[in-house]
């Protein structure tokens, strides 16, 4: 049996679990004897303000999937990692071991890549930046809830944070589908020169080379966008 997923559920819409979620699933696991698995695809390599974001609650999966940060989305990779005891389930008696390839595993280029990658985040401190400005970020975030139509603002774990749009904040009702808000807040983020995809919920995930200046503009780019954005509503 396995347990998988995301250290901050990022697909979800930005949710930061509970400090003791983590280490309750790794309790939990340990005493049944299943395989804990975490997705850090979005998470790993500094988007939260430490390499990984499990490191946060103290806990080490058993396995943990990584992919488009390794390289920073400069040439396709994917990985699985694995603990000691995983990985020798797959050692035979013998030297005999247990084999599945991938057909385009082991790219030397792609691999170059990652290498050349992580020697500029630790030499240039990007997770270290990471934290600082993510703290920085979450914080100048708050003054979003000047607008009405701001239901939560979610983040606190480095550069990846969300700010939720609802027809309610006391209640958290959503605005109605042919409200189209979706479609104005991909519209009102273009012309704001901001890009990514948008619905009532507004995820972040700034460079980890942000700037204290370009945290600034992001914010007031953000907060005209949501003012406008009341307006049309």
């Amino acid at each position: 049996a396995a347990f998988i997923g995301e250290p901050i559920s990022a697909a979800a819409g930005i949710f930061v679990p509970h400090p003791e979620y983590w280490p309750t699933i790794r309790e939990i696991c340990d005493k049944h004897g299943v395989v804990m698995i975490c997705d850090e695809v979005i998470t790993g390599f500094g988007r939260t303000g430490k390499m990984f974001a499990t490191e946060h609650w103290g806990v080490q999966p058993d396995i943990f999937t990584v992919a488009k940060a390794l390289t920073s989305g400069y040439l396709p990779i994917g990985a699985a990692v694995a603990s000691s005891k995983i990985a020798n389930a797959f050692m035979g008696e013998g030297g005999s071991t247990f084999q599945h390839l991938f057909t385009f595993g082991g790219n030397p280029t792609s691999c170059a890549a990652g290498m050349a990658n992580l020697d500029i985040m630790e030499g240039e401190g990007m997770v270290e930046n990471s934290a600082k400005m993510g703290d920085y970020l979450y914080e100048q975030l708050q003054s979003l809830y000047e607008h009405r139509i701001v239901g939560d603002v979610r983040g606190g774990m480095g550069l990846l944070a969300a700010v939720e749009i609802v027809k309610d904040r006391d209640t958290r009702e959503r605005f109605p589908a042919e409200a189209g808000v979706g479609q104005k807040v991909s519209r009102l983020m273009r012309e704001h020169n901001m890009l990514g995809r948008a619905a009532d919920v507004i995820p972040l995930s700034p460079p980890l080379c942000i700037t204290k200046e370009e945290v600034d503009h992001l914010v007031r780019q953000l907060d005209s966008m949501i003012g406008k954005l009341e307006q049309e509503l």
